[in-house]
């Protein structure tokens, strides 16, 4: 096949690894990558539905590509991700002029769907839902930095939060085999990777699934990390997400001692009244969480600790809200994902009593920021004066500085001559609630 190609990728971070094995589908039918959506002839939309922002940035997305579809009738236009996965035969009565879509679990299929969309017109739209065998993590990338790499350690999700789509659209939780997980990184260090992240919608479950395999115990996530560990080239891992309920010392260990695990937990709270945590099924009270919190600093020196957080869930009074500004002030988080509540058709939240009115979900999402933000400030405020080790990823925003980050997921704009890729010593001169500045 010949052609170009342009990808469009919405989400997290597992969408930003997905993205890199379609551009690595598509180029090995014969596609070129193109820049702009008017100058592919295959148009590819990597979904995210967690949260309805993501849906509406979509929409815009696909009014582009409906256009340009009246324009060239040919041209071909595919939708992958967790939306369609979400509505699977609504979607396409949604946008009619998608020739093809499929689920996460289903990415193998691309190749097979791209071939299935360039078919005589009339031939109905194809569609890959059910749950499939194969991890995309086993897939082949194109990765957009060569000293970088996303790495899926596990898909899917059995917690079943009730305001959660994700269980519904990845699937239950599924763990790739140790061994082949250290041979992928392997080869990663090999060919010049210096920091992988490792993926999970909860890492902290890795291994589960696998059971013990005769006398040998089942792999565990800290486990994972100490095998790693030992890689040689390797310089940085770093991982996503952790549930709080299913975070234990011996991950905490493993983050205190091991030279590559970076010195930064996602670990998000969601929020901070005991009542709303309940009704969220979140498996754990604010105590418990700040308990971990506490334990983490205490074995991390600083460790820095990131979250998200949940206003104007169904039910939150005044009172809930305020424990969650409690347990937030108690926490001191170097960084938070703020959002408003958004239902999700399907999710047990969507048909809960006393949704709460969108002003006071955007009043409260707003006073969140104004805290954490301060927060923020605080803690990056604490590095000015100091020396820390910068992975250099790219260019600034200015054109001028170098962009990178230190071990604490905190971004860097650098002054200095530097290639991407370096691991370099910066002494850090300045400091906003986003960002710090130094030199080499």
């Amino acid at each position: 096949m010949t052609g170009r190609y342009y990808l469009r990728s919405f989400g997290c971070q597992m969408n930003a690894h997905d993205a890199e094995r379609i551009r690595a589908l598509l180029e090995a039918e014969g596609l070129e990558r193109a820049e702009a959506p008017d100058d592919a002839d295959v148009l590819v939309y990597n979904t995210c539905t967690v949260r309805k922002s993501a849906d509406d940035r979509l929409a815009g997305h696909l009014g582009t590509a409906a256009r340009l579809k009246r324009q060239d009738p040919a041209r071909v236009v595919l939708v992958t991700g967790c939306l369609p996965q979400a509505e699977q035969a609504g979607f396409f009565a949604r946008f009619p002029f998608v020739d093809g879509a499929l689920g996460p679990q289903n990415l193998h299929r691309l190749p097979e769907l791209l071939h299935e969309a360039v078919e005589p017109a009339g031939v109905s739209p194809a569609g890959f839902f059910e749950d499939g065998p194969r991890l995309s993590g086993s897939l082949s990338a194109r990765r957009e930095r060569p000293f970088q790499a996303w790495v899926q350690v596990m898909s899917g999700c059995t917690n079943y939060c009730s305001y959660c789509i994700v269980p519904f659209v990845r699937g239950p939780e599924r763990s790739r085999p140790a061994g082949e997980l250290a041979a992928e990184v392997e080869a990663l260090a090999a060919d010049g990777v210096r920091e992988v992240t490792l993926l999970g919608q909860n890492v902290n479950a890795y291994g589960i699934d696998l059971g013990s395999g005769g006398d040998a115990p089942a792999p565990d996530f800290a486990g994972l990390l100490r095998r790693l560990d030992t890689i040689e080239g390797l310089e940085r891992v770093r991982f996503m997400t952790s549930h709080p309920k299913d975070l234990g010392d011996d991950l905490i260990a493993a983050v205190a001692e091991l030279r590559t695990v970076c010195e930064h937990v996602h670990l998000p709270a969601q929020a901070g009244s005991d009542r709303v945590l309940r009704r969220m099924r979140r498996g754990y009270t604010a105590e418990q969480y700040l308990e971990r919190v506490h334990a983490l600093r205490a074995a991390v020196p600083g460790v820095s600790i990131t979250t998200d957080l949940i206003a104007g869930f169904p039910g939150e009074t005044d009172v809930d809200f305020g424990d969650t500004l409690a347990l937030v002030r108690e926490a001191a988080f170097d960084a938070a994902f703020t959002f408003v509540y958004s239902p999700r058709v399907g999710t047990a939240a969507a048909d809960l009593p006393d949704q709460v009115p969108p002003d006071v979900r955007r009043e409260r999402v707003e006073s969140l920021i104004e805290l954490t933000q301060q927060q923020a400030l605080a803690a990056h405020r604490t590095w000015v004066g100091r020396r820390a080790e910068v992975l250099v990823e790219g260019a600034s925003r200015d054109g001028v500085q170098h962009r990178g980050r230190i071990r604490q997921n905190v971004t860097v704009n650098v002054s200095g001559a530097v290639e991407p890729g370096a691991i370099v010593m910066v002494d850090i001169t300045a400091a906003t609630s986003t960002t710090l500045r130094g030199s080499i």
